[in-house]
């Protein structure tokens, strides 16, 4: 519901809006200011004219020399197009989700120096798990990674870990399965 205050407000606004807006309509414009006046000299208006002419004019010896110009430009960056592309060394993958999940097509390969989101999760729990077994050289070897890449990857991720703590009291509620 509308606040008392703001119908009056509606109100003195558009009290006699009609009459007011044609009062504003049929009110005389602010008229122009004049322009001041210039004193051309007739030799300077022909000397204006003359320039103006010559730079519109075609001047055939100029355009015959541009036609004659010939620009070539290489990039000296750009590697040469006769280079072939290489095909990246690829490795098939150690484990993977089985089936099909979220309908997404299943990789079978990767290419080297690169992980899976499983294989890295994979890496990452035995690592944390066996870690006199699965030292930085062995992963490294096993997928194909760089030395600095998996130093990097051991050192800055850590897999999540979930821990269920038990309730205090045995009569606390439980969830029973069915």
């Amino acid at each position: 519901m509308p606040k008392m205050g703001a119908r009056v407000a509606r109100l003195f606004r558009n009290f006699n809006l009609e009459n007011r807006v044609h009062r504003e309509i049929g009110k005389a414009k602010p008229e122009a200011a004049p322009r001041h006046q210039t004193h051309i000299d007739p030799v300077q208006s022909t000397q204006i004219t003359e320039i103006s002419d010559a730079i519109h004019k075609k001047n055939d010896p100029l355009l015959g020399f541009l036609k004659s110009v010939y620009v070539e430009s290489k990039d000296p960056t750009e590697a040469p197009k006769e280079v072939t592309e290489e095909k990246e060394e690829r490795r098939p993958l150690i484990s993977s989700l089985p089936g099909d999940p979220y309908g997404i097509v299943e990789i079978i390969d990767v290419p080297k120096g690169k992980l899976s989101i499983i294989e890295a999760l994979q890496a990452l729990n035995n690592h944390k798990n066996a870690p006199q077994t699965w030292t930085l050289d062995k992963v490294a070897l096993e997928y194909s990674l760089d030395l600095k890449d998996t130093k990097a990857l051991l050192e800055h991720f850590i897999p999540f870990e979930v821990k269920i703590i038990p309730p205090k009291t045995e009569d606390a509620k439980k969830i029973k399965d069915i």
